[in-house]
């Protein structure tokens, strides 16, 4: 398989994957955007809102997958 084509179906499962994943977020991760760290400062009038344990998890586990996808890839 040439190279482009492998990156290419590697690219589209992977975008298909997280749009699954985002799509069903409320039902199996319902705690992603909740976690001990992430900001929330609300008022009467105005909202703030900042995941950062949530960004920290996300990149530790995309990390991860591309670690994999290299070694094994």
């Amino acid at each position: 398989m040439p190279p482009l084509v492998k990156i290419l179906l590697i690219t589209g499962l992977s975008l298909t994957a997280l749009g699954l994943v985002l799509w069903m977020g409320g039902r199996w991760f319902g705690w992603l955007g909740k976690l001990p760290g992430d900001i929330r400062i609300e008022n009467d009038n105005n909202g703030f809102y900042f995941p950062i344990t949530t960004c920290i998890v996300i990149s530790v586990v995309l990390s991860l997958i591309a670690a994999l996808v290299r070694k094994f890839g």
